[in-house]
């Protein structure tokens, strides 16, 4: 690594998670539902992004793909799709949101090609002729390897030390030309299942180029191989291969809102297992693979609760493109862009207050946390948020019902005195008492949230 013209050795295996990352917000970019022009059209918005308080950008994939293709299907790792802007446009958008204080990631595509991908091409025409034949993964009968139906989807073949070359001067590429801040890397669990070795050297190369890139992940961070094998994050999924921890959890919240509670305790806690040591969990409401928007199905009550759990919690969340607008679409279907001007469900603000929570109090900035057991059971998700020796904890109270209720929260004896005697509600500026027991009683409102701190004294 070169920085300030001064060599420095950096060991990508031992280096930890960047600085910046801890307490960091990610925003979901779809580039095309900021407006026709793509990435010109994010650069655009880098001022409603700053004031939102965003830390980095996650581009969904702009390497070139086939017409009418979202990126997964790659023609050329070292381009851009024209749909979405040029390099220029990409060095353009990263330099100007570098000067806002916001790093930008892109979605990358090692694990497969598009079958329309020149090399691909090639070894179907040629077979075993071809110089290309066996950058493809091949069954015993000679035919290219897919996940899924994703038959246009070819794995390519990293046992071939040209495609592992090749893939890692990629990723190389659009930092050394384009200056990006990181990746989050589809399908890493593919070639973490054909050749588990890669990502560690990949690891190595890219931290030696920028130690401080964020590499994400799109495999569970249940799985203790990720953190331990070259990712700094991976994704909030079950132990089944690309299921939400949180799928289910508010089927039937508007209904049955007492049903809540008990699956997010299981979800958060992944049934009580916990989850593997020095693990930081990608979380999310909304990302390019949920299908209909959260705030579609359940609304703006439902949806300021688990905004506030999802940017309370520890872990590195992600707000998607048009979260905080209440948006209405599927990241799959229309490519229609958004009308940025129309917050119909309000949420902007309050979104732009928990960010701003999130990074001003150094509790919410922490991998620590206590679950509590709270009253009523059925309906509140207590816990308590802490950081260093130095920082206050914060209590953070959420109510799933449809009525108000009388809250109450037995404190940790450790955590008494560190809270004090009153609590101020982040939010709302209202006070609490902590009783002399070391107890909160507490008015909660119908979908209510309560973010408490010690109050000056």
């Amino acid at each position: 690594m070169v920085a300030s013209r001064a060599a420095r050795l950096v060991d990508g295996r031992t280096d930890g998670v960047p600085a910046w990352v801890e307490g960091a917000v990610v925003y979901g970019v779809i580039p095309r539902k900021f407006g026709g022009d793509g990435l010109r059209d994010v650069t655009a918005r880098l001022d409603d992004l700053r004031d939102l308080g965003v830390d980095a950008l996650w581009l969904s994939p702009i390497n070139a793909a086939p017409e009418g293709d979202f990126g997964y299907a790659v023609t050329d790792y070292f381009d851009l799709n024209p749909d979405v802007g040029t390099k220029a446009d990409l060095a353009e958008l990263v330099r100007e949101a570098h000067a806002r204080g916001i790093r930008v990631l892109m979605d990358f595509v090692p694990n497969h090609t598009s079958a329309e991908h020149p090399y691909y091409l090639d070894a179907l025409a040629r077979g075993p002729a071809s110089p290309y034949y066996d950058f493809y993964d091949r069954d015993a009968a000679g035919n290219a390897t897919y996940y899924f139906d994703w038959t246009h989807l070819p794995n390519l073949n990293f046992d071939n030390p040209a495609v592992e070359r090749m893939v890692l001067d990629a990723f190389a590429y659009w930092v050394r030309e384009c200056d990006v801040d990181g990746y989050r890397v589809d399908v890493a669990w593919g070639v973490k299942n054909r050749r588990p070795d890669f990502w560690p050297r990949w690891r190595r190369e890219m931290k030696a180029l920028k130690p401080d890139l964020l590499l994400l992940a799109e495999a569970s961070a249940r799985d203790p191989y990720y953190v331990a094998n070259g990712f700094d994050a991976a994704y909030d999924w079950t132990d089944e291969l690309g299921h939400w921890a949180w799928e289910g959890v508010f089927d039937d919240a508007l209904a049955d809102p007492s049903s809540v509670v008990g699956r997010l305790r299981a979800a958060l806690t992944n049934g009580g297992a916990g989850y593997p040591d020095g693990s930081l969990i990608f979380r999310f409401l909304n990302n390019n693979d949920t299908g209909p928007r959260f705030a579609m199905l359940y609304g703006p009550d439902l949806t300021r609760v688990a905004a506030a759990l999802l940017l309370t919690l520890p872990g590195l969340p992600c707000v998607y493109t048009g979260d905080e607008i209440g948006a209405y679409y599927l990241p799959y279907g229309d490519r229609f862009p958004l009308d940025w001007d129309e917050d119909h469900l309000g949420l902007r603000p309050y979104y732009q207050a928990l960010i701003g929570l999130r990074h001003r109090l150094p509790s919410l900035r922490s991998r620590a946390w206590h679950l509590l057991d709270a009253e009523p059971a059925a309906s509140v998700l207590a816990y308590l948020r802490d950081g260093g020796p130095d920082d206050p904890p914060t209590l953070v109270v959420l109510h799933f019902a449809r009525d108000a209720a009388e809250g109450t929260i037995p404190i940790p004896a450790t955590a008494v005195d560190r809270l004090g005697t009153e609590l101020i509600d982040a939010l709302t500026g209202d006070r609490v008492a902590v009783s002399t027991r070391g107890e909160v009683r507490l008015p909660l409102p119908a979908w209510g949230v309560r973010i408490l701190s010690p109050a000056p004294r």
